[in-house]
């Protein structure tokens, strides 16, 4: 498989994560350094710095994921699940480079990771 354009596809993610995560954390900053006038106010600013903080959770998170993703290109890995050892169908490649499982294996973790009804 050549690992080149995913490569080139997961270092200008990398880039735009690592600008998005700023912007966010600045706003999440901001958000609680303006003058409060009221409790209205500050629950507006409350909000705004969690939601900013959740999405910068969300990009480290995925920003996480690509790095592994380019070191699994380095070490000639890539292109492999991560948890049975086959191929990734180069289509899921396409839509989420930095995915490290197949499909079957994705939606076991996806699975696992869903709150259980009551």
């Amino acid at each position: 498989m050549n690992t080149d354009p995913y490569r080139k596809k997961l270092l200008e993610k990398e880039q735009e994560l690592i600008g998005e995560i700023a912007r966010l954390d600045q706003d999440a900053r901001q958000s609680q350094q303006s003058e409060v006038q009221d409790y209205s106010d500050q629950a507006t600013a409350d909000e705004e710095k969690s939601t900013a903080l959740e999405e910068s959770n969300i990009e480290r998170a995925t920003l996480q994921l690509v790095r592994d993703a380019i070191k699994r290109i380095d070490d000639g890995t890539y292109g492999t699940c991560v948890d049975c050892g086959r191929q990734i169908a180069e289509s899921r490649l396409e839509a989420v480079p930095w995915t490290p499982y197949c499909r079957t294996d994705q939606e076991k973790h996806d699975r696992d990771s869903c709150p259980k009804p009551q």
